[in-house]
């Protein structure tokens, strides 16, 4: 049985950013056992934290894989206009300067810094200055699921959707293919959102008995990833038997009540979504870019 949706009426729409310039948020930083740390954090092109990376173990905090980009405007109705229509998976190319014309992929949005992070090859990213502007075609809200209207799905490209490997069951359930499945405790900043079609929020992995119960030492970047107990619907919050699907977009960070930060794919109260954990659910395996990509090294 195939899914059936209604990607014939979506919108595609031209975004438009250029790169965001790197953060250093204070001279030193406090993580919450204590330690002080002076990493690199957000913003800038990273050239070696890549899709297929693990989100632990840098001498970095929220780091943003690829190209980190933003609009400047005045108007911030339009600044959240680049991140709200930019959606995981979303085709995007070089506007500008010597790697004008290369294609790369969008991976998702980082909420507080309002950063959307794209992916392109080596020999593009040798290639960018952060004077380069990308052109996105926005492409996958409303995205709707015919058959189950209480499915809610936000920020996914409709090739990735139909990519991933989702399988309708005979009883009327959806597996969708997951890397970890997070416990609700464990989620940290970004509960209480307004919106999930902007931002993310962070898995907590302070505590080592959560983390190895749970997996969560296997995160990386482009994961597909299950909350349980988390209603992603309308706002992020609480709900017991919710089930909310994201994809991992930054990576660990020692402060407290941080953690790998993760944008919101699907989510449904009704027991509709059910995890299954696969070693290739990711991002980029289905699009075969980063560490997935053919001839790139592990």
């Amino acid at each position: 049985m195939s899914l059936k949706t209604n990607r014939d009426k979506l919108v595609m729409t031209a975004v438009q950013g250029g790169v965001a310039a790197a953060h250093q948020w204070a001279p030193f930083e406090v993580g919450s056992r204590g330690e002080i740390i002076a990493w690199p954090s957000t913003g800038g092109i990273t050239y070696n934290v890549k899709v297929g990376d693990s989100v632990f173990g840098w001498a970095g905090e929220h780091i943003e894989p690829g190209v980190s980009t933003t609009l400047d405007h005045k108007n911030r109705k339009c600044e959240a206009g680049y991140q709200f229509l930019s959606c995981c998976g979303n085709e995007v190319r070089v506007i500008s300067g010597a790697a004008k014309g290369a294609r790369g992929r969008v991976l998702g949005h980082h909420g507080g810094v309002e950063h959307l992070m794209l992916q392109f090859d080596d020999e593009t990213l040798d290639m960018l200055t952060c004077d380069d502007k990308f052109l996105v075609r926005g492409y996958g809200q409303g995205l709707s699921l015919l058959d189950y209207p209480d499915v809610h799905i936000y920020n996914t490209d409709p090739d990735l959707f139909e990519q991933w490997g989702l399988r309708e069951t005979s009883d009327g359930k959806i597996e969708v293919p997951v890397h970890v499945i997070v416990p609700g405790h464990a989620m940290g900043s970004g509960i209480g959102s307004l919106s999930v079609t902007t931002g993310d929020y962070d898995i907590l992995c302070q505590d080592e008995e959560t983390v190895k119960a749970h997996g969560l030492d296997r995160l990386r970047f482009g994961d597909f990833v299950a909350v349980v107990d988390h209603d992603n619907r309308f706002g992020r919050t609480y709900r017991k038997g919710a089930l909310t699907i994201g994809v991992v977009i930054h990576s660990d960070s020692p402060l407290g009540g941080h953690g790998p930060g993760m944008m919101t794919l699907m989510s449904s109260t009704g027991g509709e979504l059910v995890p299954v954990i696969r070693e290739n659910a990711n991002m980029g395996a289905v699009l075969g870019i980063g560490r997935f990509a053919t001839g790139s090294e592990s």
